[in-house]
């Protein structure tokens, strides 16, 4: 059989094709099973976010791509009154064990009112059952409603706190809560963030491991408390054989050392 360089030239990126669909096809396999058991941390839903944030509550869908984009896109370099944001961190089942509903529906008819409300903060909603890098990063448990006073950089942007109560919150109460830190200021009504978490100057921040931070919790979480048992198991028994058997070999050292001694002497 004679051998055609033609032919072999024409069938090379036939069959490179035919191995990447099938080199796809497994890959495509391996992360179905992957998302399968190991949840996004980082779903999002564009069309749901756009809808919120044209209609009528005007409210911003925070994510780990777009959060701090959101935050200043208000903000101009010449500005010296700090832009407000609101930010309701919420939850599912998972993040919120299914409590934060109330609230979140309560926040959401904030925003409406809000959004017609001049001098009113801009409002947004961070779900740390779809975004839990961003929420980890931040160390901020679900509902809680965070105020963020923002001002061009290299001004400090303020951050402030306050856990609502899951139960009896209502529009009327975000609303009240506006008037009051109109009239007295945020110090007093809400705490101010000043912890290794803060979003802009904590510690974990300044150092960029924020993000890194947020990944390693988020995947601590994954881990089920028996895995870390067995692994705390296996830990101290490696170091205890280790010991033991240190212990063991030096009192054989020292037992032949001992009967060497008499031999020696005589």
């Amino acid at each position: 059989m004679r051998f055609s360089t033609a032919a072999a030239a024409f069938g090379l990126p036939l069959l490179a094709a035919a191995e990447g669909d099938f080199v796809q096809q497994y890959l495509g396999q391996a992360q179905a099973l992957f998302n399968k058991y190991i949840p996004s941390p980082n779903r999002h839903d564009p069309v749901g976010a756009a809808e919120a944030k044209v209609g009528e509550m005007k409210m911003h869908t925070l994510t780990l791509s777009n959060w701090n984009e959101t935050l200043f896109s208000n903000t101009k370099a010449t500005s010296t009154t700090p832009d407000e944001w609101w930010v309701f961190i919420t939850g599912g089942k998972k993040a919120c064990f299914g409590r934060c509903e109330d609230t979140e529906r309560a926040w959401n008819e904030t925003a409406a009112k809000f959004a017609v409300t001049p001098g009113a903060p801009h409002t947004a909603l961070l779900n740390c059952e779809d975004q839990p890098v961003l929420c980890h990063s931040w160390s901020s448990p679900p509902g809680a409603l965070w105020a963020f006073e923002v001002l061009p950089a290299p001004n400090k942007v303020n951050v402030w706190v306050k856990g609502m109560n899951l139960t009896t919150t209502t529009s009327d109460d975000f609303a009240g809560m506006q008037k009051t830190i109109k009239e007295k200021g945020y110090n007093g009504t809400m705490y101010e963030h000043t912890g290794a978490f803060h979003p802009y100057h904590g510690f974990v921040a300044n150092n960029g491991l924020a993000i890194p931070a947020g990944y390693a919790i988020w995947i601590l979480n994954l881990v089920p408390s028996w895995a870390f048992m067995i692994g705390i198991s296996m830990f101290s028994r490696y170091f205890v054989g280790r010991s033991a058997r240190q212990t063991m070999e030096t009192s054989g050292r020292q037992a032949d050392a001992a009967r060497a001694a008499p031999a020696n002497r005589r």
